[in-house]
């Protein structure tokens, strides 16, 4: 039992100090204060700690604690004494203690801000990242309660010890003092601090994932002697997989007689298995279940997945319940899948785990798949089963209340069996902690994202995690931004993933399109240009094209140094007595993997109709070669393959067809239209000599098939857009430096701290317009000053101070931006056309004193746009980029990244809007300064980035003339800022 914490005179017991984490080993532990109510514990940890560990510890042989000690190591003010102990079922098994010290090494209190600090960690569990755990927490307490430094004294011999903080990353001093060596160590942490944090993190959560998936031995508890039910489902389907680990079947229902059942050992209990369980798999009634992981914990299982259902998806007091089966499994070290689980399939062969509800074990492949639903993970594993896809791991969460797609994701980034990681989330329990571990594993793998319950605003039933209020729309776009492909249906998922798993990744947008069918190529044809991609004229085989046929021609658009990836059509022959032949499908299938096995790396995909056993043909694996090196002369091209960049620009632009002799046909269907609008210069790209190629990854030689053209491109294009970001990602974007000479990182902080102490309120408080302008100057963003003009005779005075010519608005909250409802007048050019517009703006709209209007100075003609910044309290600040007015509000067409964004990311917001042709010189205008407005983007991403207590600000409009721009409003908004969960130490959730 945890102890009932005793209030400190000094100080209220911190029980957000409280955290779980997960241990190098994968084993997970508890970390709390010490209290007063601790004193057996601590003396019973200290009797199994050696002596050679005490030795290091107090510098001499130390038996015993003694009375003086234990009352000294239990009694904290949480203050300027704190003591951390980590505990596994109940009892403690490493503890960290500081006390604050002055300059002299004497106790002391507030203001000083060194401590000195000491570790003890039990011997059998040194090894396992007790002492590092301790570190991160530790040193976050000790900066809250406004300590800076840490003073150390190790012996020499302490090796462990001394690793432990020259790896944490923080800066440190180190000297050799009186036969040990002082370390001092600043506690602000540092990039490879938090890069050193991360890195554990990484290891850890994907060693407890993997130490569930490839269990040495695993219990049903639950399985009952009669066929059916949850628990001899599970166990059937484990056996019939050909699991290689022991398997057992518990039940306390069970005879005392019971020997076996379906042919492994039957138990009572776990307490009668003579070996250690690594995985049990609980399927008993929810109130049940507590016995069960207790007898768990107590007999050392790692692992539970918990397919019981009757918790958070039925309500309050399921979700109650809930919350103790973690906090209970946690206690003893485990982490859980469920409840309400799926169950979860290794397919490794030296594993062949099918712990799960799925009556047939997948085959192996290349694919990883993480789903909260068990009716979505059944779809899915059907769906790839028909497509002749294999896996290398799944698992189905349910309730996902520990294990979650965060946890699959760092399990993914190093598993060397999975090439492609598929998720089905319908929660994000911690967004910031998504979108980083996405980027990083997105850098090396595909990571393909369908999200579910995307419009109802709420967690669906059984997901006790924080609702974000994100638009979906913004979801999507940091997800691109993190690399993650993200579709809408699990069809596409499979679709993607499919393409991913067997196919290198493609060097560029343009497609080269075969087959024996003029309007199934057309199609695709068409498919590509919805989707972005550039098309080659399609190539006409004839539906008297042979499987020799195919093979040359996808030999040869392979050979093509101007085509980037193809896709072949094929519809069934038609004989001689002209009804249509399904033909063999393991032919066609022979000779497109004969002519893909020699030609250049490039993705290959097949669109057919009712061509019977094709496509099970073409998911067969033709090779495991490794990845071949793009050569570097092309082959021979096909006729129609023209060097010559005009003729080729013009068939990207035809739609006729292309026969297989490269003649354009009388068919052609090349039609007149309206000049297409400017394309928006790209961003700015990764140079090309970067790290290996995506493309370069080994291809098993899987040709995906597809039974529409739609879906067979649709999946291409996201393969296209996730092989650019990938080439983008190999060399990271940065901030320029020149933004750091004319910020005034203090000077705003100094005004943000005098304006929330000027109005203290939790929620905060909005700026006005000069205050607004004043912090936005501090980051070099200059907003156009306005004068207030209750009347006439001050709206003439205003405009003189401003110089004409001048524009007249109304401020009303109502008419704010809305240009189209008449309340502001531009180009006034002196004092009459001041007064009539004033005079005609109060007649239409209003008194003065309810349209609060306002002069300002015109500003050069130009695209009005509008720059937003917005902190979530899950996902962190975003940066929003869009034009100013109704039909893009309408049209939702916003673009968004994560702050802090690059001059990259700064590049490509602006060029991923629908409008984005406006700002590059739409029919004939002239092209706008962007360079300035991406300044403008990473000016305000600093500030928020910099200043987490401005918590919102929106620049509305922002005009963008061929040179400069002018922000002519701004609104910003002040409050504390929320707390972030992505900088403390390591801690698993609890929601």
């Amino acid at each position: 039992m945890e102890p009932k914490p005793e209030q400190s005179p000094h100080h209220a017991y911190p029980d957000h100090w409280e955290a779980d984490v997960v241990l190098r080993d994968g084993g997970t532990a508890r970390i709390r204060p010490i209290t007063t109510d601790d004193a057996e514990r601590l003396v019973s940890f200290y009797e199994q700690v050696s002596d050679e560990s005490k030795y290091y510890r107090f510098f001499a042989p130390y038996p015993r604690l003694s009375d003086r000690d234990v009352h000294r190591f239990t009694h904290h003010d949480y203050v300027d004494r704190v003591g951390l102990a980590v505990t596994i079922g109940g009892e403690f098994i490493g503890t960290v203690r500081y006390d604050r010290i002055d300059d002299r090494g004497r106790p002391a209190s507030a203001p000083a801000d060194e401590a000195e600090v000491a570790f003890l960690v039990q011997d059998a569990h040194q090894g396992r990242g007790v002492a590092s755990a301790l570190l991160e927490h530790i040193a976050a307490v000790a900066r809250e309660r406004g300590i800076r430094r840490f003073a150390a004294e190790v012996l020499p011999a302490n090796n462990k010890m001394i690793k432990v903080f020259r790896d944490a990353g923080y800066t440190q001093r180190r000297s050799f003092e009186d036969g040990s060596v002082h370390l001092t160590l600043d506690l602000e942490p540092t990039e490879e601090s938090l890069a050193v944090q991360r890195g554990r993190e990484q290891r850890a959560e994907a060693r407890s994932v993997q130490r569930l998936l490839a269990p040495g031995s695993v219990a049903v508890i639950g399985a009952g002697r009669t066929p059916g039910g949850v628990g001899r489902t599970v166990l059937r389907n484990l056996l019939a997989a050909g699991y290689t680990g022991h398997a057992y079947a518990v039940n306390r229902a069970f005879d005392e007689g019971l020997a076996t059942l379906d042919g492994v050992p039957a138990h009572r209990s776990l307490g009668e298995i003579d070996e250690q369980v690594d995985l049990a798999v609980i399927a008993v009634p929810a109130h049940q279940v507590p016995e069960a992981v207790a007898d768990c914990g107590e007999h050392g299982v790692q692992g539970l997945v918990v397919v019981s259902a009757g918790y958070a998806e039925r309500g309050a007091d399921g979700r109650e319940l809930q919350r103790e089966l973690v906090r209970q499994a946690r206690s003893y070290g485990m982490r859980i899948i469920g409840p309400n689980a799926f169950g979860i399939i290794n397919t490794a062969e030296n594993v062949r785990l099918n712990a799960s509800l799925a009556p047939e074990s997948p085959a192996r492949g290349r694919i990883g798949l993480f789903t909260q639903s068990g009716a979505i993970g059944i779809a899915l594993l059907s769906g790839l089963h028909r497509r002749g896809a294999g896996l290398s791991s799944f698992i189905s969460a349910g309730n996902r209340a520990d294990v979650s797609g965060n946890d699959f994701l760092q399990y993914s980034f190093e598993d060397p069996d999975t090439d492609v990681a598929l998720l089905y989330l319908e929660s994000l329990g911690n967004p910031r902690k998504f979108t980083r571990l996405a980027r990083r594993t997105a850098a090396v793998k595909p990571v393909v994202v369908v999200k579910g319950a995307r419009h109802s605003g709420t967690n669906p039933p059984g997901h006790a995690v924080p609702v974000s209020r994100i638009p979906d729309a913004t979801v999507s776009a940091l997800m691109r931004q993190a690399g993650v492909i993200r579709v809408d249906t699990v069809t596409e998922m499979v679709d993607a993933g499919i393409l991913l798993a067997g196919q290198p990744l493609p060097s560029g947008p343009r497609v080269a399109i075969l087959g024996n069918s003029e309007s199934l190529g057309l199609l695709t044809y068409d498919a590509c240009l919805a989707e972005g991609l550039r098309p080659r004229p399609p190539i006409d085989l004839t539906t008297a094209a042979s499987p020799q046929d195919f093979r040359d021609a996808l030999a040869e658009a392979l050979a093509d140094a101007t085509c980037d990836a193809v896709i072949v059509t094929a519809i069934p022959w038609v004989g001689e007595d002209g009804e249509a032949e399904t033909g063999d499908g393991q032919v066609l299938a022979a000779a497109l993997h004969t002519a893909v096995a020699g030609g250049s790396a490039k993705p290959v995909a097949v669109v057919h109709v009712e061509i019977g056993g094709l496509a099970e043909a073409l998911a067969a694996a033709s090779s495991t070669a490794a990845p071949r090196q793009r050569p570097t002369t092309a082959r021979t091209a096909l006729p129609e393959a023209s060097t010559d960049r005009t003729a080729s620009t013009d068939r990207e632009g035809a739609t006729g067809r292309t026969t297989a002799t490269g003649r354009t046909t009388d068919t052609d269907r090349t039609t007149a239209s309206a000049p297409a609008a400017p394309h928006p210069p790209a961003a700015p790209a990764a140079p090309e000599a970067t790290p290996p190629a995506p493309e370069d990854r080994p291809r098993p030689g899987r040709i995906p098939a597809y039974p529409a053209a739609e879906r067979a491109v649709r999946a291409l294009a996201e393969a296209v857009k996730y092989a650019q970001w990938r080439r983008q990602a190999a060399v990271p974007g940065k901030v320029p430096e020149l933004l750091d000479e004319t910020i005034d990182e203090a000077g705003a902080a100094a005004l943000i701290e005098a304006h929330l102490a000027a109005a203290p309120d939790p929620r905060g408080r909005q700026l006005g317009h000069d205050e607004a302008r004043e912090l936005l100057g501090r980051y070099g963003i200059d907003v156009r000053p306005t004068l207030p003009a209750p009347d006439p005779d001050a709206a003439v005075a205003a405009a003189a101070r401003l110089g004409y010519p001048v524009a007249l608005k109304t401020t009303a909250p109502h008419l704010r931006h809305r240009a189209d409802l008449g309340g502001v007048r531009l180009d006034l050019t002196d004092e009459d056309a001041l007064r009539r517009a004033y005079g005609d703006l109060t007649d239409l709209l209003g008194k003065p004193a309810e349209l609060l209007p306002v002069v300002q100075a015109m500003a050069p003609r130009g695209v009005d746009t509008v720059v937003r910044a917005s902190i979530d309290a899950a996902a962190g600040a975003v940066l929003s980029f869009g034009l100013a007015g109704a039909p893009s509000e309408l049209l939702g067409d916003t673009a968004h990244r994560l702050v802090p964004v690059t001059d990259r990311d700064a590049a490509e917001l602006i060029r991923s809007i629908r409008a984005a042709p406006v700002l590059f010189g739409w029919r004939g205008a002239a092209p706008v300064d962007t360079a300035a407005l991406e300044e403008l983007l990473l000016r305000l991403s600093r500030l928020v980035d910099d200043h987490p207590e401005v918590v919102s600000v929106a620049l509305e409009p922002v005009v963008v003339a061929p040179q400069g721009l002018t922000a002519l409003g701004a609104a910003v908004r002040l409050a504390p800022p929320p707390a972030r969960n992505d900088l403390g130490p390591r801690r698993l959730p609890s929601y």
